[in-house]
């Protein structure tokens, strides 16, 4: 990317390029998709670990109320200036300018790789239980299955658009219900056959050792929450977009407090300070319960995998692409299309498989993509862009909560990055590439 580029006044402008065909119900099961993925809420009975029952529910529960007023906010800038704007990034532009423009198509790509490694390396997980769980002894490894697994991608891939993804994703919705249902209803069994009397909420390791992993725990929190495509989903919704947009973000918010507070107190429960940063690798019995579960976490990734592909997708295709003139489905297209999604699909399956660490991707993710995307931004940006209610007393009271908002998000987007580097240096020293986790 060129920062001296300038967007393009008619992208910014322009209208519903997906139909606006949508409905509410469409929109929830695209923001369910991308937020409650197993990948992002599996790891949080670990986050709970790593700050205690008072401090992890509070930020388990600090985070879900205020994520859910911030894409409120980002809804209600729908059409704010005249203009209907398709994008995050151009959002931005239209209340920030240049920069604004850039800084979040930086978070926004950030967040969409971290995300799409952090769920490869799940995906690859679960698949691996699932062969091992028929196959004790068989010879394949984790990177075979992160390598199956792009491929699968790369076929969703040529889908033309968000929309055209509402009935794989009406399928991902479900599975999240499902996996939440069957992980919660094992991680019970197993807590109830483990001795409690061995079990342990202690945080462990010296002082030190102990914030570090707090500040992790934070980043890993935040991308449990995270959703850097909102504007692209609301672009999806038909009129009246906001009405229809505040109806699917409050049902997907209902899904997540259903799975991601169960499943975070359940496993955090179950297996005390002991329990390990992907929840099922905590599962022993029964055997079939867990492999179910990890069918239904790679159902549901799947999903959320081709949601955060569309802005690098994007990016390649505003500019390589046929003039608009030019026929929207012309086997130029398609073969331009293949060789972009390729080309960004196997990047991503590379480090994956080199670095199967799920852990250090979520966290680091989690600080630098998301929590200013989800966090930071929609705060700022409603105060900005003027939309204030009328009431005196009201808006004072926005105006104060947004600007607390911003600020305590923005220390916690700091803390999660140093906690995040902090562990990949530590995983560093006896971590070996391409390693069969």
């Amino acid at each position: 990317m060129l920062l001296s580029e300038e967007p393009e006044t008619e992208e910014i402008k322009s209208s519903k390029v997906d139909g606006g065909k949508g409905t509410w119900k469409h929109a929830a099961f695209h923001v369910a998709t991308t937020i409650a993925t197993p990948a992002a809420y599996a790891p949080l009975p670990f986050a709970l670990a790593s700050l205690g029952w008072v401090l992890g529910v509070s930020s388990l529960v600090g985070g879900t109320l205020v994520t859910w007023y911030s894409s409120l906010l980002i809804a209600s800038l729908w059409g704010w200036n005249g203009n209907n704007h398709i994008t995050y990034k151009h959002l931005a532009h239209s209340i920030f300018g240049f920069w604004g423009y850039w800084s979040i198509a930086f978070f926004q790509q950030v967040a969409s790789l971290g995300n799409n490694i952090a769920i490869q390396i799940a995906a690859g997980t679960s698949l691996k239980a699932v062969y091992k769980y028929y196959y004790r002894d068989g010879s394949l490894t984790l990177q075979h299955f992160i390598v199956f697994f792009g491929a699968f991608e790369l076929f969703l891939s040529q889908l033309p658009n968000i929309h055209s993804l509402r009935w794989v994703n009406a399928l991902c919705t479900f599975s999240t219900i499902g996996f939440a249902a069957t992980t919660i209803g094992v991680t019970i069994y197993n807590g109830n056959k483990i001795d409690r009397a061995s079990i342990h909420y202690n945080l462990h390791g010296s002082s030190s050792s102990k914030t570090f992993k707090a500040f992790n725990a934070l980043g890993a929190i935040a991308f449990s929450f995270g959703d850097a495509m909102l504007p692209e989903i609301q672009n999806t919704v038909r009129e009246p977009a906001k009405k229809n947009m505040y109806k699917g973000v409050s049902a997907a918010y209902s899904v997540i407090v259903l799975t991601y507070w169960q499943l975070a107190f359940c496993g955090y429960w179950a297996f005390g300070s002991e329990v390990q940063p992907y929840i099922l690798a905590s599962l022993t019995i029964p055997k079939w319960t867990i492999v179910m579960a990890n069918l239904f976490a790679v159902i549901q990734i799947s999903g959320c995998y081709q949601i955060y592909c569309r802005p690098t997708y994007a990016y390649f295709e505003e500019r390589i692409l046929s003039n608009k003139s030019a026929k929207q489905f012309s086997l130029r297209n398609h073969f331009i299309r293949l060789t972009c999604t390729s080309v960004c699909i196997s990047l991503v399956t590379l480090v994956a498989a080199a670095m199967p660490v799920f852990g250090d991707f979520v966290s680091i993710c989690g600080a630098i993509g998301f929590t200013p995307l989800d966090f930071v931004f929609p705060a700022i940006a409603y105060l900005k862009a003027g939309r204030m209610p009328k009431g005196k007393n009201r808006r004072r009271s926005i105006q104060l909560l947004n600007c607390i908002i911003a600020t305590c998000f923005s220390v916690v987007a700091i803390l999660g990055c140093i906690g995040a580097v902090r562990l990949i240096k530590e995983d560093i020293k006896t971590y070996k590439f391409f390693h069969d986790m």
